[in-house]
């Protein structure tokens, strides 16, 4: 998609907050979209919610992942929502980028209910009419989540990653995003615009 009159064209020295839930099958995916921001010039900045930075599961330790995601930031992760709260007020990110989004930090973002780091992150960023990249990863996306998906489309300054169903068959209500779509994702929610088609 085409940005007319696009300002922002490149991920080159865009200070990016990079935020991580719990959808523990997409963090592989997710950590090389990571990478990717990194390569392309951008300033990343980590955050991870308390489940996971702290969860060991069948798709990795969170020791492991915690040690990855800082070598390829080089920075600290930001664990603690006392750590979170000074996004806003200190300006620190162009955007914010939750990536994995799940079902569960949809909910809480829709309804203002503030109570991990990521969801910290988001409120403190989002004082400043900066923009938030959902990545969403759900199981419920097409069930209870869908309202939430719903409510955070209309809310101003909140930008999504395209999605669709990822195993209509299996999981016919589950929705995750195309994560290779981020960047471009990114740009787009720099210019104010939703990157289009949304829906895959």
């Amino acid at each position: 998609m085409r940005i007319l009159s696009e300002k922002y064209t490149s991920l080159a020295n865009l200070k990016i907050g990079y935020a991580l839930c719990g959808s523990f099958c997409t963090f592989s995916r997710s950590i090389e979209q990571l990478k990717r921001l990194k390569e392309a010039g951008a300033d990343v900045t980590a955050i991870m919610s308390f489940n996971a930075s702290s969860l060991d599961t069948r798709f990795g330790t969170a020791e492991s992942f915690r040690n990855t995601i800082e070598e390829i930031t080089g920075k600290p992760i930001i664990l603690t929502i006392e750590d979170a709260e000074p996004i806003g007020p200190k300006k620190m990110f162009d955007v914010l980028v939750i990536c994995p989004c799940t079902g569960n930090t949809m909910a809480k973002l829709a309804n203002s209910i503030i109570d991990t780091p990521v969801t910290m992150a988001a409120k403190s960023h989002i004082r400043n009419s900066r923009p938030v990249v959902i990545a969403a990863a759900t199981n419920d996306g097409l069930a209870g989540s869908a309202k939430n998906i719903g409510a955070l489309m209309n809310y101003k300054s909140y930008y999504f990653v395209p999605f669709g169903q990822d195993d209509s068959e299996k999981k016919p209500r589950s929705l995750v995003a195309d994560f290779n779509e981020l960047g471009e994702t990114i740009l787009a929610a720099m210019n104010g615009v939703q990157y289009q088609p949304l829906i895959i």
